[in-house]
């Protein structure tokens, strides 16, 4: 009896074991705006930088223990002293970072697409400081990444550059290349080489070979690139040689990533899946990390690009695949091995609520317009103090605005904002912002001495607002404001002290919100902001708290 009830202690134990060490790795990884991610590995850490345009801090740095749980631990671009992006789009500024290390060193290469062209900044510690941006002027293109050959201790840079004698065969038509880079001293060697033409097969006319990777397993050199441009053909392709400087060879089943034939009308679609790289997870076998959106219908999707994860099986004649295309993307994929969560961080997948109360300073993953101005706003107890600045968010300057990504297709984001108008031009409240012509605006004002609670909608192409709705308010004290996504519309509602919510619109269109409407490549903010709308004004605004929760039923 005693030994039938150690056996079964025993297998008990070997279950609860194995049962402990899976985890379930939910997409996306890193929900709403997190486009164009690159990953490195070093020993059991993980960490992953994307693209932030021309929103301040750029190029975030997650860090991750399993690549389920990821925490910000800083940004590449945190010091206006490295570069701001004043006067541009918000759809302009930094595209596509590689991120990169070798012999303690990280390293990050980016393209600031109008002003610094293409650059590298490197740290000693992931979580910073960052470097000064080092310019790399001959390598001309977009989306630069750095490839480091141990066996030879050379490393190369590789990136995303016009056609062949600047004759493109098509619209779409673009090469990639590479240089040899000198990692100590970070400037190209030698002459830039042409790796791929048009793609991986140039009479088919492929369309925006970009986002290139280099990587070596079993004495083959993989160069791997999105193809199709990032939208809803797009995908990633692969290609291999014996030498690094190529001859490349394409794989016979390219895509090895896409979306692109499935129907369109499939409940809970992935989208738009490319823009690619490979890593070891920490079972030892290879995922894919890549962008992919979650539309609500059609096209439609308001929370951007946003960071997946697939696992990786290899063909019997040494390829990788992770979605040819017959299957669908899955939102949850299960892995042998342990799941870490790290400490005070913000959650990133699934569904989830966290509340900003900032009396200690701001979160990483606030993001302000352009550069930041620290004499702008203030943290305390009381919470988020902005002055209102005459710039707006219909300009290219740097307006009272700080930002959250909405992450949810069904969200609410809260706020209670102090806040007393003196004359109609200031205004202070919660916004919901795709760009500078696509947004709507919950705001309080005043009208012939009249607080009101106000709605407006941008106009777009005109950097005007259209008053959509108001209401008068009875108190002068706080309020409360909120913002709910429904999908395809949202709802704004307002509460003064003590009373409960009151909804002031309904089924607004979430499409012109959308990317297909607005165009450019971010997705929309939450964000907290006051204006005296091209005036002059001593008055301040004060948000107590940024409250969100997102309920996707996907993840019920």
């Amino acid at each position: 009896m005693k030994i039938r009830i150690t056996l079964w202690a025993a297998l008990s134990m070997l279950w609860i074991s194995a049962k402990a060490q899976q985890i379930t790795l939910v997409n996306p990884i890193l929900k709403g705006f997190y486009p164009d991610p690159s990953i490195v590995q070093v020993g059991s850490d993980y960490y992953l930088v994307n693209s932030t345009f021309s929103y301040f801090p750029g190029l975030p740095v997650l860090h991750s223990k399993d690549l389920k749980n990821w925490k910000q631990i800083g940004n590449v671009i945190d010091r206006p002293s490295q570069m701001d992006f004043m006067g541009e789009r918000l759809t302009r500024g930094l595209f596509a970072p590689g991120i990169s290390y070798y012999k303690g060193i990280y390293y990050v290469t980016c393209t600031d697409i109008d002003n610094e062209g293409n650059f590298v900044s490197t740290a000693t510690n992931p979580a910073g400081p960052w470097s000064d941006p080092v310019k790399i002027p001959q390598v001309r293109g977009i989306d630069p990444s750095i490839y480091f050959d141990e066996e030879t201790d050379k490393a190369y840079i590789i990136y995303n550059s016009d056609a062949p004698d600047f004759k493109p065969l098509y619209s779409g038509h673009r090469t990639i290349r590479m240089y040899e880079f000198d990692y100590k001293n970070l400037k190209v060697i030698g002459q830039e080489k042409q790796l791929v033409n048009g793609g991986v097969d140039l009479s088919k006319k492929p369309v925006w070979i970009e986002g290139p990777h280099i990587m070596k397993r079993n004495g083959w050199y993989f160069l791997y690139a999105a193809e199709g441009g990032t939208s809803v053909n797009h995908s990633e392709v692969i290609l291999r040689s014996k030498d690094v400087w190529g001859p490349y060879v394409p794989y016979e089943g390219n895509p090895i990533l896409t979306q692109r034939d499935l129907p369109e009308d499939r409940l809970n679609a992935i989208t738009s899946a490319g823009h690619a790289q490979f890593i070891t997870g920490p079972d030892g076998k290879d995922y894919m990390v890549f962008l992919a959106v979650r539309p609500y219908e059609g096209d439609y999707y308001n929370t951007g690009r946003e960071t997946f994860i697939a696992p990786v099986t290899w063909t019997e004649d040494g390829w990788p695949m992770a979605e040819h295309g017959e299957n669908e993307l899955r939102y949850f994929y299960e892995a042998d091995f342990k799941e870490v969560k790290p400490k005070k961080a913000l959650p990133q997948n699934g569904n989830f609520e966290y509340t900003l109360k900032f009396k200690k300073g701001l979160s990483p993953e606030l993001l302000f317009m352009r550069t930041i101005d620290k004499s702008s706003f203030t943290t305390t107890g009381k919470g988020l103090t902005l002055n209102l600045k005459p710039e707006t968010v219909m300009d290219f300057g740097n307006p009272a605005f700080v930002g959250k990504r909405q992450q949810h297709l069904y969200s609410t984001a809260e706020t209670e904002l102090d806040f007393s108008p003196i004359s109609e031009n200031e205004k202070a409240g919660i916004i919901i912002l795709q760009n500078e012509d696509h947004f709507y605006y919950l705001c309080k004002s005043v009208k012939d001495s009249q607080s009101r609670i106000e709605l407006y909608q941008s106009v777009a192409g005109k950097k005007e607002m259209e008053l959509l709705s108001f209401a008068p308010l009875l108190t002068k004290g706080k309020l409360r404001l909120k913002i709910q996504s429904f999908a395809d519309y949202y709802n704004f509602s307002f509460a003064e002290k003590g009373t409960e919510f009151k909804l002031l619109k309904d089924h607004l269109d979430a499409r012109f919100l959308s990317t297909k409407t607005a165009g450019g490549f971010i997705g929309c903010m939450f964000g907290l902001y006051a204006t005296s709308s091209g005036e002059g004004s001593e008055n301040q605004a004060t948000f107590k708290y940024l409250k969100y929760k997102g309920d996707d039923p996907v993840y019920k």
